[in-house]
């Protein structure tokens, strides 16, 4: 069942769309997810889930830091999530491998480059069956016909 374009969402977080990433939710700093604010959320939401990706790998062109699903339909997504397959705190949201981990990997490109880092917020209207082994493409096959909105916010990192 093909639901079309998905709707847009407007996703904010500590730092503003292509603006540097404040250095606490890079790897130079506290290694901690940042927070993310949503506009309107639909009332059809049964959970989100949320990427976040460097764009200017050199080797991999774009890379996967972070990957996480089943987090609870809310205009709020806190800063700081645990490390972890499950998160409990957050109704059972599952962290996927993303960087290698289970976990947020912050933005921390090689000496003296300057990298993007894209942050995508899908809004579905189910819960994600995916075991914690799974990658963002695992997650961007099981969300295919499920997302109602989505939107995203980029920073960059030196």
């Amino acid at each position: 069942m093909d639901k079309g374009t998905p709707a847009t969402i407007t996703v904010k977080s500590a730092f503003e769309n292509n603006k540097t990433v404040p250095v606490e939710y890079t790897g130079d700093g506290k290694d901690i997810s940042p927070p993310f604010t949503l506009s309107d959320v639909s009332e059809k939401a049964k959970s989100i889930a949320v990427t976040m990706d460097d764009l200017k790998h050199p080797l991999f062109k774009v890379y996967n830091h972070w990957v996480i699903w089943n987090l609870p339909a809310a205009q709020e997504i806190p800063e700081n999530i645990p490390q972890g397959e499950k998160i409990s705190e957050l109704g059972g949201a599952v962290q996927g491998i993303g960087y290698g981990k289970h976990k947020y990997r912050g933005p921390k490109p090689p000496f003296g480059s300057t990298h993007q880092y894209q942050y995508t917020v899908y809004v579905l209207d189910c819960l994600i069956d995916l075991p914690p082994t799974s990658k963002k493409d695992d997650l961007l096959r099981a969300m295919k016909d499920h997302i109602l909105q989505q939107g995203s916010i980029i920073g960059s990192y030196k």
